[in-house]
């Protein structure tokens, strides 16, 4: 063999070798190893994330579901007890009220407390103000003016509490590596399962222990949602951003550090009106964000004179124990579930505007017209299943909406202020249904609400900022450091 020969050997052997040893060793067992423990490590993290999401879902489930039960069952004991529609009207009055000065105070206690702290600490303060209705009912008598402020002292603690579990779903979701939108439409979906099973154990508990025994279980879904949080939530979802907002988000590779999300100490600490400013301000200088708090008060006052008043008292034409006003929920509460989880599977590829829309025009006026109709009861269900289905795209909508929009260092704060804007409605909605009824009746309010409900969901038609709902319609980025 000549030297050429050799060093052409060399050369295969060499090169070829490095190739099939060197180049292909790194890659099946450096670059192999590496992928693979990296891949593992972050589907470790992601899984975790997913945990901690599902747990803060079944806990808002679990006390939503309470909540459902309470909304069905005072205004049926109070409508039976007093035979009085204003009396119920007032009952509403006290339900609503708290959920504003709930959402305007509570908003920025969540932000300094901490988003799971909140949770639990609404939750145990919920449950154990509801248990007292059925515990001094049973012993020392329930005066009228005490329920009342029961119910008022329940709604203020709860506000605060639903607040800190939905500014929580962002980070979660971050963490388990779900989009916002879907998580959104997930955490839509477990809110219309809770309405739905918590409206059909009213009804079943309205017929066979009676409406206040049924607040036990009110408090008994409070207690375990607080339970549930406490173990599946991680601490550090405590992370609260500093006054300048130098919290890190939880994400699925600090998930499983603490101190990844901790803020840097501060000196400087924000006023308590200037934090509950600062979350009003930001909803006021954008108008869609404020529009859509204008429409939404609007329409909360009717949901509130319909849920409180005008169903409760179609039910009592309906049955004397009222209890086709749960029915009448759960199945309104399906619908919606239905339409939630359409809205996860598809919501992200349909214009927003369209369906906003379409969704509060069949979702707000036809199930009012109907009871005015006066339709056989399974046409009013068929039509409140269908009003569900349109209703169900509605919140997961609005809340990627604000979540697109809304800094995390502003977030509880932005959420207690919008809950504030759009319940300033619901009192008035209440007595006034009270008052209308008791001085023109039920079918004239009935067909009111129907017409006008219709009017002002027609609003988003009208263009201007509304075309902003779309989630590429302006610069975010720029519109997040307006003042």
């Amino acid at each position: 063999m000549s030297a050429g020969e050799r060093g052409h050997g060399a050369s295969t052997s060499a090169t070829s070798g490095a190739s099939t040893s060197a180049t292909s060793g790194v890659s099946t067992s450096a670059t192999s190893g590496v992928s693979t423990s990296s891949t593992n490590g972050i589907s470790t993290r992601s899984t975790r994330g997913l945990l901690a999401l599902i747990t803060l879902l079944g806990g808002h489930g679990l006390s939503l579901l309470g909540n459902v039960i309470t909304v069905i069952v005072v205004p049926l004991y109070v409508l039976h007890d007093t035979g009085s529609v204003l009396a119920t009207g007032v009952a509403g009055v006290f339900a609503t009220v708290p959920v504003i000065v709930g959402g305007a105070l509570g908003g920025v206690l969540v932000d300094r407390i901490g988003f799971r702290a909140a949770a639990i600490v609404a939750d145990l303060a919920s449950g154990a103000t509801i248990l007292l209705i059925p515990v001094l009912a049973a012993t020392t008598g329930l005066p009228f003016p005490v329920l009342l402020t029961l119910v008022f002292l329940s709604g203020l603690l709860d506000t605060p509490g639903n607040t800190a579990k939905s500014a929580l779903v962002p980070d979660l979701a971050e963490g388990a590596g779900l989009s916002v939108a879907r998580a959104t439409g997930i955490h839509s979906a477990v809110s219309r399962s809770a309405a739905m099973i918590g409206a059909s154990v009213a009804a079943v508990c309205v017929v066979w222990l009676g409406p206040l025994n049924a607040l036990v279980i009110d408090a008994a879904t409070f207690a375990v949602s607080a339970l549930v949080l406490w173990v599946g939530v991680p601490r550090h979802a405590d992370a609260r951003p500093g006054p300048d907002g130098d919290g890190a988000p939880i994400t699925s590779s600090n998930l499983a550090d603490p101190s990844a999300t901790r803020p840097a100490e501060s000196t400087t600490r924000h006023a308590y009106w200037t934090d509950l400013a600062a979350g009003v301000r930001f909803l006021y200088h954008r108008p869609l964000l404020r529009n859509l708090v204008l429409m939404i008060v609007v329409t909360n006052c009717f949901d509130a004179a319909g849920i409180t008043v005008l169903m409760p008292a179609y039910a009592s034409t309906v049955g004397a124990d009222g209890a086709i006003f749960g029915v009448m929920v759960a199945v309104f509460s399906g619908g919606a579930l239905a339409g939630a989880g359409l809205f996860t599977w598809l919501g992200q590829r349909w214009p927003r505007r369209p369906v906003l829309v379409v969704s509060f025009l069949l979702a707000g006026a036809p199930p009012y017209l109907a009871m005015a109709a006066a339709v056989p009861v399974p046409v009013l269900l068929a039509v409140l299943a269908v009003a569900g289905l349109a209703a169900g795209s509605i919140n997961p909508l609005i809340t990627t909406v604000l979540y697109e929009r809304v800094p995390r260092q502003l977030r509880a704060r932005v959420l207690g202020a919008m809950t504030t804007g759009v319940s300033l409605g619901l009192p008035l909605g209440s007595l006034g249904a009270g008052l209308a009824v008791t001085a023109a009746g039920l079918v004239p309010v009935l067909l009111a609400v129907g017409v006008v409900y219709a009017l002002v969901t027609l609003a988003p038609l009208t263009g201007g900022s509304w075309r902003n709902l779309e989630p590429g319609s302006l610069d975010l980025s720029r519109e997040a450091h307006r003042d």
